[in-house]
């Protein structure tokens, strides 16, 4: 049996490039997005918001400052999202460059909160559907900062997953596996009824190998082990941009295990 392929493996670069970007509707759509991501970060008292609902729900024992939640989803960033996609696309056999280039034109605000804390509710949703994650549950815990956040985020999967969803022409341009949308509707059920289900963790990673990458990739997983991190880093700007130059590696001491439930 012929193996299913995505239109991300079997499209020209040119039509994946026009489909990512999609029509002047899309384009403007997308542009907003953009802005209400860069206003929030001005907005203390949104982040503060955000940041309560989450602690509300016990993900949060303590909130972070702005600055260490942003050095902090540097290092995510550094330590664990580009080397594991790098590694990942290269097994594929997906160019990492275009890849990128992708992801920005289908939703720039994935690329510039790689948190989360500052994208609306269907930006983080589309963020997990446009690309085949390493582990989604730190997304799960995140949406519920949102009033019913878990609930759309179910109802989009099912969307995508029949071919109804507003961003699925876009979509399909980027994410890498043709079955990815109804394994992550799966396990989407699975959480809500258990959310200390088993979550599905994306294979072909060679990078496990590496203790040093093995210990971000459990810090980085959940929510709750990216917020512990962020607070076990200096509070000063000053102290946090010496800290970031002189950092090669994943600083295995503030390791955290990953918090499912």
């Amino acid at each position: 049996m012929t193996e299913q392929r995505s239109l991300r493996q079997t499209a020209s670069k040119g039509t994946l490039i026009r489909t990512a970007l999609g029509g002047p509707h899309e384009i403007a759509g997308k542009l907003r997005r953009v802005g209400r991501t860069l206003r929030l970060w001005l907005d203390g008292a949104k982040i503060d918001c955000r940041l309560r609902s989450l602690e509300e729900r016990g993900y949060i024992d303590r909130r972070p400052g702005r600055l260490q939640l942003l050095f902090g989803s540097l290092d995510m960033f550094r330590f664990v999202i580009t080397p594991a996609a790098r590694d990942y696309y290269a097994q594929r056999g997906i160019g990492f460059g275009l890849h990128q280039l992708l992801r920005v034109l289908d939703d720039p605000v994935s690329m510039i909160d790689p948190t989360g804390f500052l994208s609306d509710r269907d930006t983080i949703i589309g963020h997990v559907m446009q690309v085949v994650h390493l582990n989604p549950i730190y997304d799960l815990q995140l949406i519920q900062m949102f009033p019913g956040g878990l609930d759309e985020f179910e109802h989009q999967v099912e969307q995508m997953v029949d071919g109804t969803h507003p961003r699925a022409r876009t979509i399909a341009a980027i994410v890498e596996e043709p079955g990815y949308h109804a394994r992550l509707l799966e396990y989407v059920r699975r959480y809500r009824a258990d959310p200390g289900a088993a979550p599905i963790v994306r294979d072909e990673q060679t990078l496990r190998d590496d203790p040093a990458f093995a210990a971000a990739e459990r810090t980085f997983a959940t929510l709750p082990g990216f917020i512990a991190y962020c607070n076990a880093l200096p509070t000063q700007l000053g102290a946090l941009v010496r800290r970031s130059r002189g950092l090669e590696a994943f600083p295995l001491e503030l390791a955290q295990e990953p918090v499912y439930a």
